[in-house]
């Protein structure tokens, strides 16, 4: 007999969740390291310490898959609360990827406006950490303290430049809205707890697979299924949940715009997809209605305000709600061949958004960093490399073929028609073709405008060389489609467990 009466912990049991264990850890040794440094040695050395631990994070990560581990212990870990499959393998790898790539954009711009502090690396890997728990979530707890880590995360993250009245007004919307959000998951979770009587989400789905007992439950269910879905429309920007970004991307320090509008757009993505193809997939009738309106205003939205926008970060902002309403599209159509071109379409959406970031801190005119689109006048002459770079994004970004932009778009339609949202699918083309126009009307002020004040590249620095890796990822994504194809296979099928699909049916 153990002391108080408590059964041996299983660490063996803890190994799908090794990553996230070594991460936490890593996060608290990186805390302690910036507290005892002083000065620039303080933000440098903790910097370089979080990009490395994000790396051996992915390593451990795949060291883990190649173990086996997921087989071994086949309900997960930490109470059967947590899952390592193929599809939080495939979440886990885009949310390192864009939190790399995040940081190494970073020094360049906060040195410049001296706000290059320590605490800022520790909030991206705890950020970072919570959208890993999200992403590998078996029960509602351990996804709510996923995504509450992650967001008071980014709360903090939108204001950090402290002296700038945009990016403090920026952290206070994102706060009460982002508040707001989180109340109504909780509210939601705990009628779906209080009518299920369980928080897992194995649970949940075979109660809701076997049928409710009453009419007052089922509509508690479907109050419960509203509230959850409004959080997590909040946390991708769908409309009408779309308020905060525009204003948040604006005025949040460039390099944390880049984080917000990758890893925690993509967590969030993938997290709607696993509760409502796991916990809630009996209830599909009733989410597939809410989620198609969302798409299509989403879609339009998106795509029709991003034409007016003047400032670069605002107009992305606006793409990327028209990006999330094309990723809704696969959603809705309710099959394995959607969640495969979502997951398709998340893998070229984080290439081309880092790339046209990328590009964006790599410039500057009369010695600020671009913000405006009328800033990129005459990109095409003082910077021909960059504008290149920006055009071949913009392209794929537009759908243009046989750029991977297009693909993206491809599949997410094609899985739409095949399951009869053909109405969907053509309204989506028609929204990429209004979308098209602000794509190509960058490609027009860089290459034929005259500006006053031409931008020029800032010296050599890690942007530059991420704009170029991005504009390569494009074309090597363009040419081998199918390999990303196969890989989001993998991680769709796995979405898709045998128990599910027999409450399914």
């Amino acid at each position: 007999m153990t002391p108080f009466n408590m059964m041996p912990f299983d660490w063996f049991a803890v190994a799908p969740a090794l990553p996230e264990v070594f991460l936490a850890c890593a996060a608290m040794g990186l805390l302690i390291v910036g507290v005892f440094s002083r000065g620039e040695v303080a933000s440098r050395s903790v910097g370089g310490l979080a990009l490395v631990s994000l790396v051996v994070t992915y390593v451990i990560m795949h060291a883990a898959k190649v173990a086996d581990f997921q087989q071994a212990f086949p309900k997960g870990a930490v109470g059967f609360m947590f899952v390592a499959d193929e599809f939080a393998f495939y979440a886990k790898g885009l949310i390192l990827a864009a939190g790399v790539f995040s940081i190494l954009l970073t020094p360049d711009f906060m040195n410049r406006n001296s706000i290059n502090k320590f605490e800022y690396y520790v909030l991206i890997t705890l950020a970072t950490l919570g959208m890993m728990i999200m992403v590998s979530a078996n029960d509602l707890l351990a996804m709510y303290v996923g995504m509450e880590l992650m967001s008071f995360c980014l709360y903090i993250l939108a204001a950090f430049w402290r002296d700038n009245l945009k990016s403090s007004e920026a952290g206070l919307k994102y706060f009460v809205l982002g508040s707001l959000a989180s109340g109504l998951m909780l509210y939601g979770m705990s009628l779906l707890y209080g009518m299920t009587g369980d928080t897992s989400f194995d649970g949940i789905g075979i109660l809701l697979g076997n049928g409710l007992p009453n009419i007052e439950h089922s509509v508690a269910i479907t109050v419960a299924l509203v509230l959850m879905i409004v959080a997590m429309a909040f946390k991708v920007s769908a409309v009408p949940f779309h308020m905060w970004t525009p204003d948040v991307y604006e005025g949040a320090p460039t390099p944390v715009t880049v984080f917000m509008a990758t890893a925690p757009k993509a967590a969030a993505m993938l997290l709607m997809m696993r509760v409502l193809y796991q916990p809630l997939l009996a209830l599909e009738d009733q989410w597939m209605q809410m989620l198609t309106v969302l798409s299509l205003l989403t879609m339009g939205i998106g795509s029709l305000l991003a034409i007016v926008q003047t400032n670069i970060k605002r107009l992305l902002a606006y793409s990327s709600i028209g990006n999330v309403g094309f990723m809704l599209v696969g959603v809705v159509a309710g099959t394995e061949d959607g969640v495969q071109g979502v997951l398709v379409y998340l893998a070229i959406y984080l290439t081309m958004t880092i790339g046209l970031f990328a590009v964006l801190l790599s410039l500057r005119r009369k010695n600020v960093f671009v913000e405006t689109i009328d800033d990129l006048a005459g990109l095409a002459r003082t910077a021909p490399g960059a504008a290149f770079a920006m055009m071949l994004i913009t392209f794929s970004l537009a759908g243009v073929p046989p750029l991977v932009g297009f693909f993206g778009k491809f599949y997410v339609f094609s899985a739409a028609i095949a399951a009869g949202q053909t109405w969907l699918a053509i309204s989506g083309v028609l929204f990429s073709v209004i979308a098209a126009y602000y794509c190509l009307r960058i490609v027009k002020v860089m290459y034929f405008d005259e500006g006053k004040f031409r931008p020029e590249l800032n010296q050599p620095s890690n942007a530059q060389w991420i704009a170029v890796l991005a504009a390569a990822g494009v074309l090597v994504m363009s040419v081998f489609i199918d390999v990303l194809d196969h890989t989001a296979g993998r991680a769709a099928s796995s979405l898709f467990r045998l128990e599910h699909t027999v409450a399914r049916h």
